[in-house]
């Protein structure tokens, strides 16, 4: 008998994609899979986006796209790589906007949190009083 994982996959792996799927199927819009629905609109979508950027943000979309070209370019298509370069160039403004935020060293991290209304402490109990020990008996 052959060896079954070689070929099959877990009934955990199957439920787990089967689950994405229907997620996506259910997120996609209604018209995707008509003939007359191209990819032209999003294509368009991408200039007006480059050009809203500085010229130094610019050249980091650039050098990451580069950088993801040289490792994984050879195994990409042409429309992934459009992909890589829209994705690169969509996640720039948010990376300009949290590298503006000013900080110093002495800062620490967000991870707390603060409630904006404060609750009513409870009045801490009252120690319990010890029970009187006895007195060793002499035998």
């Amino acid at each position: 008998m052959g060896n079954k994982k070689d070929s099959a996959i877990s009934r955990r792996e199957f439920a787990r994609r089967a689950a994405l799927v229907s997620a996506a199927a259910s997120l996609a819009p209604a018209d995707l899979l008509r003939p007359e629905f191209s990819a032209a609109p999003l294509l368009a979508q991408q200039p007006a986006i480059s050009t809203k950027l500085s010229p130094e943000s610019q050249a980091e979309v650039e050098s990451r796209v580069q950088a993801i070209m040289a490792q994984y370019g050879k195994r990409l298509t042409d429309a992934q790589k459009a992909d890589i370069r829209r994705l690169a160039t969509e996640a720039q403004p948010p990376l300009d906007r949290l590298r503006a935020f000013a900080t110093d060293n002495g800062d620490g991290p967000g991870l707390y949190l603060k409630p904006l209304m404060e609750r009513e402490k409870k009045p801490a109990p009252s120690p319990a009083k010890p029970k009187p020990t006895s007195a060793p008996k002499n035998s």
